[in-house]
C-alpha cells in the first residue's frame, strides 16, 4: 500500500464546492456539496420530480404505477436536466417512461447469468484471472437499463463479504478484483475502506478496480478524505460510466482532477443506447471530453437484453456505424471498444468493422478508415515463438479459441454433438464441451 495522503493537500485541484442553482432556493452552500445531504433528498416520486421537470403524460404514467427499478435521482443530476426538454439525454435515462412497462420476450432479469456463475454470495467469477465482487446492493441514482436491475435498489445496502473474500483467497488464479454493485462509492468511508483492506490482504490480488457512477451522479462525493484514502490502495483503477458529454459538467471534471491527481487510473463504460447517444459525432464528442479529463475511453456496450430496457436497444449495425465513424477520425485512445456482453454468460465480445480485406501466404491485403487498401508483406523467414523456453507459457492451461491455437484442444462441440454424432467422435481428452 502507498501512503502519501500528506502529499495529495499540495497537488489537488480546487474546491469542488459550488452555489446551489436558484431552483434550490434556502438551500445553503455547505448543504449543496456535503454527499450525504444529497443521498437524504433524493427526489423519488412524480410530485417531487414536478416541482423541477415538466414531466410528460408518458413519465406521469410510470411513475404512478409500480416499475420493476427503484426511482431516484439525487438533487445535483436533476440540476442538469432541461426542464422542458423530453429527450434531454440525462432524464431519459433516470426517468421511467410507459416503454420501460411493454413486456419483451427477449428479455430476461439475469441476461449475462450472473447468478448461475456465483459460486458464493455476491461474487461473479466468469473469467480465469479476475472476479466481480458486488459491494453493495444500493446506487445514488438508478439508471432505467440497468444490467442488475433485478438486485440494485433493494434496501439492504452493504452485503457479508467474508465468503467473497474467502473464494478469492482460495483461488489464487485471480488477480484482478473489480468492486460493483450497486455502486461502491455509496458506501462510507470506513466501510469502503474494509473492504479494500480486506481485499488487500490476499497475496494474489495484484489489482483492484472500483466501478462506479457517482463521480456523475454525485460529484460531492469526491472528498479529500476519499481520495486520500483511496489512494493508500494503489495499484488501484476505476472505471466510471459516462453515456453523453453533458455529464461531464464543471463539477463532474473538478472531482475527476481530483481522482486523476491522486494517481488512480481513470476508464469510461458507456452504454450505446437509443435516444441518448446513438449517435457517431456524440459518440466521438463524448470520448474527446473524457481524455481532456484525463478519462480512458474503454468500453461502449450493445444494450443488454435485460427487463425493462428493450426500447434502449439499437440495432447491431448502429454501433458498427458509430465505430466506423471514429478510427481515423480521432486520437485512437478517445476510441472504446465496441462489445456485445454475450447473453446466457459468454461474456464481452467485442465488434469491429473489418479492416482485413483478404489473405495469402506472403500478404495480407488491409483497408483504412478512408477506402485505401494497402498490401502488407507477411515475413518469408519468421521462426514461430518457442514456446517450451518461454517462462511465461505453460504457467496455466488454456481455454477456448486459445486452447485450439495452442495445439491443447482440437475441437469446441456444442452440448449434445458427440451423441448426436458418435461414429465422427474424436478422444474426449481434446474436445471441450460449450454449453448454451
Amino acid at each position: 500500500m502507498y501512503d502519501n495522503a500528506e502529499n495529495l493537500r499540495e497537488e489537488e485541484p480546487p474546491d469542488l464546492a459550488e452555489e446551489p442553482p436558484p431552483s434550490w432556493p434556502g438551500v445553503t452552500s455547505a448543504e449543496w456539496n456535503d454527499w450525504r445531504w444529497q443521498m437524504r433528498h433524493c427526489l423519488r416520486t412524480a410530485d417531487q420530480l414536478q416541482r423541477f421537470i415538466r414531466l410528460t403524460d408518458e413519465e406521469r404514467v410510470a411513475l404512478a404505477n409500480p416499475v420493476h427499478l427503484r426511482v431516484q435521482l439525487t438533487p445535483y443530476v436533476v440540476s442538469l436536466i432541461d426542464p422542458k426538454d423530453e429527450n434531454c439525454p440525462i432524464r431519459r435515462q433516470l426517468i421511467p417512461t410507459v416503454a420501460e412497462c411493454v413486456a419483451c420476450e427477449e428479455t430476461s432479469p439475469d441476461s449475462l447469468a450472473e447468478d448461475e456463475q456465483s459460486p458464493v454470495p455476491h461474487l461473479v467469477h466468469r473469467y480465469p484471472d479476475r472476479a466481480l465482487l458486488l459491494a453493495t446492493t444500493l446506487c445514488a441514482s438508478y439508471c432505467r437499463y440497468c444490467t442488475r436491475s433485478r438486485l440494485v435498489g433493494a434496501r439492504a445496502g452493504v452485503r457479508d463479504w467474508q465468503p467473497a473474500l474467502d473464494y478469492i483467497a482460495a483461488h489464487p488464479e485471480i488477480r484482478d478484483v473489480l468492486i460493483s454493485g450497486g455502486d461502491p462509492l455509496t458506501l462510507a468511508d470506513s466501510v469502503l475502506e474494509r473492504l479494500l483492506s480486506g481485499l488487500r490482504a490476499i497475496p494474489h490480488v495484484e489489482v483492484i478496480r472500483i466501478g462506479t457512477r457517482v463521480p456523475f451522479f454525485l460529484p460531492q462525493r469526491i472528498t479529500r478524505d476519499l481520495v486520500a484514502m483511496l489512494r493508500r490502495y494503489h495499484p488501484l483503477w476505476m472505471n466510471i460510466h459516462f453515456n453523453h458529454p453533458k455529464e461531464l459538467a464543471p463539477a463532474v471534471e473538478r472531482a475527476l482532477a481530483r481522482l486523476a491527481d491522486a494517481g488512480i487510473p481513470l476508464g469510461s463504460q458507456s452504454v450505446l443506447l437509443a435516444g441518448v447517444n446513438d449517435c457517431p459525432n456524440i459518440i466521438k464528442a463524448l470520448g474527446q471530453k473524457l481524455v481532456r479529463n484525463r478519462v480512458r475511453p474503454y468500453y461502449l456496450y450493445q444494450c443488454d437484453l435485460v427487463v425493462g430496457a428493450a426500447h434502449f436497444r439499437t440495432p447491431v449495425a448502429k454501433g458498427i456505424e458509430i465505430m466506423e465513424a471514429l478510427r481515423g477520425h480521432t486520437s485512437g485512445f478517445a476510441i472504446p471498444l465496441y462489445v456485445i456482453d454475450a447473453p446466457g454468460g459468454g461474456g464481452k465480445v467485442p465488434l469491429l468493422p473489418n479492416y482485413l480485406v483478404s489473405t495469402s501466404d506472403t500478404h495480407v491485403v488491409v483497408r483504412n478508415f478512408e477506402g485505401m487498401l494497402s498490401a502488407y508483406a507477411q515475413p518469408r523467414d519468421y521462426r514461430p515463438h518457442d514456446s517450451s523456453r518461454c517462462p511465461y507459457c505453460g504457467q496455466e492451461k488454456a481455454r477456448g479459441v486459445a486452447a485450439m491455437l495452442s495445439g491443447q484442444l482440437r475441437t469446441i462441440e456444442p452440448e449434445g454433438w458427440r451423441q448426436a454424432h458418435a461414429h465422427r467422435g474424436e478422444p474426449a481428452e481434446l474436445t471441450e464441451e460449450v454449453y448454451g
